[in-house]
């Protein structure tokens, strides 16, 4: 058990070396159009205004002008640094850290440690900002894993011993509590959490109401208890429980900065209900007085400090009073687990804790928040997506196994899954169901039969690229041109001009040689008249960052293909209805890719705000009516890289409600035996 922790705690270290080394190579050895390239930096920056917020921190606004289209990873809470490039193009870092307040688009919003720090920006000629390296959350991380392994004779060590050891949890007994708007499975979930003495876990596949259940557990528990902390990893599954628990009517306050700030989740925000309170313009007041005091050069310094302290006094008597007043107000805080180590949280203790979404935590983050609370509800699904682990060498240690895992080995009798699912049609969940849940799970009979056509099938691969044709080894891509890297198909030549491929028409017709009797018609666009065929060799590559995989032609094929299911559904049917579209690649430069081609195809104007394109981490609690997934890989070894982590392909093919395509090269893909019972059960369904 002790030993358990402490391997723990000797992985983390090596995943947090493995970030370091990694943070300092990309700092010293990258030049920073890579860094822009990969979303870590942005570059030129422009300086907007300069403010106090409601916490009196001084924060400023920067916002980049250039690269528009490439995908950022800047976050709300995520550190980072500016630099400034001299005429030689040398980089110049400030030495302060500072913390992403809010971030939206092209604009974010910074906080700055001092004054000083902002006459520093302010003064830059070509200002970048880039992502720090986070040591603040792993210090909380490695604190966490020492208390909990040097814990003795206190609760925490009694929930240390329950979840890794065969120590009995214990339950309380009373009468069994009725939920008859919940199925049995969620009912008897919802009974369990109220029972469970120590901790319990609600094991929650796709679609079967996993939040639902949640909230009314929550619910019942607040007539039980005064306040009860709620935690996820991320703070988009924070903010998606808060909103639910908010129209459930339960008073929430949000700690900590939310990933997507809508006017919903801005009110229950700790910021904005320290604002709107009865004394803060009071306090607004004083502070003003003690900069203005600060600043001011007149009258005796002495007393000017004496002032100043006073002041000082006054202020901190009114933010305490403030803040309690929003704190008793509240019935349910809600954080992300490192959020649950705010200095506003210091000191506070619950009866309950509950971890949504727990099954993608680190157990290390996870005892940060279990050190605040006397029983601890987990809630996820550990058959999908897994934690975050960057280290192969931590990886395989296993880093990666979480504390709901440990539980569900450990405490079987403590798991309740939920067996009812209401997003998907039959055909879609049926393998999933057999793969991940030991066929455990029904279709509500509302999705059971669910369609978008008559006579369509739910489930659908697409070939991408001929079995007849091998696809070329590492070797022969290396070196070669766009023009190289793909095979013949049936493509419309603007669409590949628009696509990128080419600069324009009169670069893509030169490099058709005489005597190839390829069909080349400027006129033609896609879907309007003849195609022509292009030499081109299919198969995968290394996307421009180095670290990611594309695969063009399956690009153009996912998106024809989705184009010809539109046209046979009808847009103005998809307009009408609102039939929402999700386009899902388990790797970014494919992600990428789809979006630019997306935006370029006139084709696709009055359908964009129904159509999402992201990673398969992306769409991770989400659903749309069609999903359409392109596998990217295509190799004649039979490489399927991280697609062989199976977790995530479940949550990729359980997103669908209606309709489900693979763009998938099968003599690539079902040399691995998961893709291969896969492409046979949908082989099976069009018999």
């Amino acid at each position: 058990m002790i030993q358990d922790l402490t391997r723990q705690k000797d992985l983390l270290l090596q995943e947090y070396e493995f970030e370091k080394e990694q943070f300092q190579r990309q700092t010293q050895n990258m030049g920073v159009q890579k860094k822009v390239r990969r979303g870590m930096c942005w570059f030129p920056l422009s300086v907007g205004r300069s403010y106090y917020n409601s916490l009196d921190q001084l924060v400023v606004e920067v916002s980049r002008s250039t690269d528009t289209d490439v995908e950022h990873q800047f976050e709300p809470g995520k550190p980072v640094c500016f630099f400034r490039e001299d005429a030689s193009g040398m980089l110049t870092y400030m030495k302060f850290t500072a913390q992403v307040s809010f971030v939206e688009e092209n604009r974010m919003v910074v906080s700055l440690p001092s004054p000083q720090a902002l006459s520093q920006i302010a003064d830059a000629d070509r200002l970048g900002i880039q992502l720090y390296l986070d040591e603040y959350t792993y210090r909380l991380m490695f604190q966490a894993l020492d208390d909990v392994i040097s814990a003795k004779g206190n609760r925490l060590a009694q929930l240390r011993d329950i979840c890794h050891t065969t120590a009995p949890a214990s339950e309380f007994s009373f009468a069994p509590v009725r939920f008859p708007w919940l199925n049995p499975s969620q009912e008897k979930a919802a009974d369990m959490v109220l029972r469970a003495k120590d901790v319990a876990v609600v094991h929650g596949p796709p679609g079967t109401g996993k939040t639902t259940t949640l909230v009314e557990a929550i619910y019942e528990t607040l007539h039980r208890e005064v306040q009860v902390l709620v935690c996820a990893q991320s703070n988009m599954a924070v903010d998606w429980i808060s909103e639910k628990l908010s129209e459930r009517g339960v008073n929430v306050l949000r700690i900590g900065n939310p990933t997507r700030v809508t006017d919903r989740m801005l009110q229950d925000t700790y910021e904005r209900r320290f604002e709107n309170h009865p004394l803060y313009d009071q306090l607004w007041g004083i502070r003003r007085n003690i900069r203005q005091l600060y600043d001011s050069r007149e009258g005796n310094r002495e007393n000017r400090h004496q002032k100043i302290a006073r002041l000082k006094e006054k202020a901190t008597e009114l933010e305490y009073t403030i803040s309690e007043s929003i704190f008793a107000d509240a019935r349910v805080i809600a954080c992300t687990l490192t959020g649950s180590a705010h200095h506003l949280l210091t000191g506070r203790r619950f009866g309950t804790l509950f971890i949504d979404e727990a099954a993608q935590a680190l157990e290390a983050s996870c005892w940060i928040a279990i050190q605040k609370a006397d029983r601890v509800i987990l809630a996820g699904d550990h058959r999908q997506l897994p934690p975050t682990v960057k280290s192969p060498a931590a990886l395989s240690g296993g880093l990666d196994k979480t504390l709901m895992q440990t539980i569900c080995e450990n405490k079987p009798r403590c798991v309740s899954m939920l067996t009812v699912q209401y997003r998907m049609a039959d055909d879609i969940m049926q393998f999933p169901n057999q793969e991940f849940y030991d066929g455990l799970l029904q279709s509500d009979p509302g999705v059971k039969y669910r369609g978008i056509l008559d006579w369509d099938t739910a489930v659908e691969w697409v070939e991408a690229g001929g079995e007849e044709s091998p696809s070329p080894s590492p070797s022969t891509r290396e070196g070669s041109s766009d023009f190289q890297q793909m095979n013949t198909q049936n493509i419309s030549l603007p669409s590949l001009v628009a696509n990128g491929v080419f600069g324009g028409l009169t670069e893509c017709q030169s490099v058709l040689h005489e005597g190839s009797n390829l069909h080349c018609d400027a006129r033609t666009g896609p879907g309007e008249g003849p195609p022509f065929r292009f030499p081109f060799e299919e198969g995968e590559t290394l996307a421009s960052d180095g670290l990611s995989r594309i695969n063009p032609v399956e690009a153009e094929l996912a998106l024809q293909t989705l184009h010809d299911y539109i046209e046979r559904i009808g847009k103005d049917r998809i307009l009408y209805e609102r039939l929402d579209i999700g386009i899902i690649s388990p790797y970014k430069g494919q992600v990428h890719l789809l979006r630019k081609m997306l935006r370029k195809d006139s084709y696709w104007k009055p359908l964009r705000q129904l159509i999402s394109i992201n990673t398969v981490d992306g769409f991770q609690g989400q659903e749309r009516d069609i999903i359409l997934i392109s596998m990217v890989r295509q190799n004649e070894q039979g490489q399927v890289g991280f697609l062989a982590d199976l977790r995530r392909m479940n949550v990729a093919i359980t997103r669908a409600r209606m309709k489900l395509i693979i763009i998938g090269h099968s003599p690539t893909l079902c040399r691995h035996p998961f893709y291969r019972r896969l492409k046979q059960y949908i082989d099976n369904l069009w018999e």
